[in-house]
């Protein structure tokens, strides 16, 4: 039987969030500057661009996001909602969004972006290309190759079971190396990129996997964010921020759990049997049943972990560029 005093507290907690979706401004650079810290200050960062849809009623939901990974580390970075009834991003999207991870560490800390089919045309990877981004996407089959004596042709003429390398082709107008393999469902495997070795272009395109595994844990296996009641997307994107922060303490107690503590255990197929993201919010439970010392000294170890991976930022050139302590 649910008392009076507990349905008003109930409500107050309501208007309180109410309230603070409705008047408290973020400020999302220095939120992504948050969320760099739990990638450390070494080794290049591997960029992986895509979107994220759903439906409440009539709102529909399209994001746009890119996430950044260091290892088995990766946390989103920036997001913005397009209004555009469910279609594809377009390159002035993409390069908005890019542009801001660009000002945040630089050119020089990108090692890599990976997209999926959406993320081609000539006016994208010509951006790309300017830049001196290094990039690995895959193209729609009906693409053609053009070679080196002028030849255009089908990747349904070229493919086979086999995987087949092409240096110095053009695809969408632009220079790329080119990898070429037909799967099992009869469709193609069509990636180009920078990479000086074609052959690793399928290596590194799976490492895109990573941004579905951060929308698995934002949904229905972790946050559970397509439940939220919320329609005005300034109101959603502060849902978003205030998640990607949720989901870096997360990936980042996971982490520090299986390197410090305990190993996730690995199932027959050769994949963990949680992911770092899961481990980390199932860890957290069960620390909130402990005691305060106990809570205590778990959360003191887990910062001293944090805090090796710390990075010095001059506060002047935030938006600019990532300095390495």
């Amino acid at each position: 039987m649910k008392l009076e005093g507990d349905t008003i507290k109930v409500k107050s907690i309501e208007h309180r969030l109410e309230d603070f979706f409705r008047e408290v401004e973020f400020d999302y650079e220095m939120i992504a500057l948050l969320l760099i810290f739990c990638l450390g200050n070494k080794g290049k960062i591997r960029l992986c661009i895509d979107r994220t849809e759903w439906d409440f009623g009539t709102c529909q939901v399209n994001i746009l996001m890119i996430i950044a990974c260091n290892g088995s580390k990766h946390v989103p970075l920036y997001w913005e909602f397009l209004d555009n009834h469910s279609g594809n991003s377009n390159a002035a999207d993409r390069i908005d969004l890019l542009q801001k991870v660009v000002n945040l560490i630089g050119i020089d800390r990108i090692g890599m972006i990976v997209g999926d089919r959406e993320f081609i045309g000539n006016k994208w990877l010509k951006y790309l290309k300017d830049n001196k981004i290094n990039f690995c996407v895959r193209v729609p089959k009906h693409h053609k190759i053009e070679r080196l004596d002028g030849r255009k042709q089908n990747i349904e003429d070229l493919a086979n079971d086999n995987a087949l390398y092409l240096k110095d082709c053009i695809v969408d107008g632009i220079w790329v190396n080119v990898y070429l393999k037909k799967i099992d469902n009869g469709d193609f495997l069509f990636l180009i990129g920078t990479m000086s070795e074609p052959k690793y272009l399928g290596q590194v395109y799976r490492k895109r996997w990573t941004i579905e595994t951060v929308f698995h844990s934002f949904k229905s296996r972790g946050f559970d964010i397509e439940s939220s009641h919320l329609k005005q997307f300034s109101k959603l994107k502060k849902m978003l921020a205030l998640v990607s922060i949720a989901f870096a303490i997360c990936i980042s107690f996971g982490i520090y759990h299986h390197e410090k503590v305990q190993k996730i255990k690995m199932k027959n197929h050769g994949y963990k049997e949680k992911s770092f993201c899961r481990a980390g919010i199932d860890l957290l439970r069960d620390l909130l049943k402990q005691t305060v010392i106990e809570f205590e000294k778990s959360i003191e170890k887990f910062l001293r972990f944090i805090s090796v991976q710390k990075i010095k930022y001059d506060r002047k050139k935030v938006n600019n560029s990532l300095l390495n302590t």
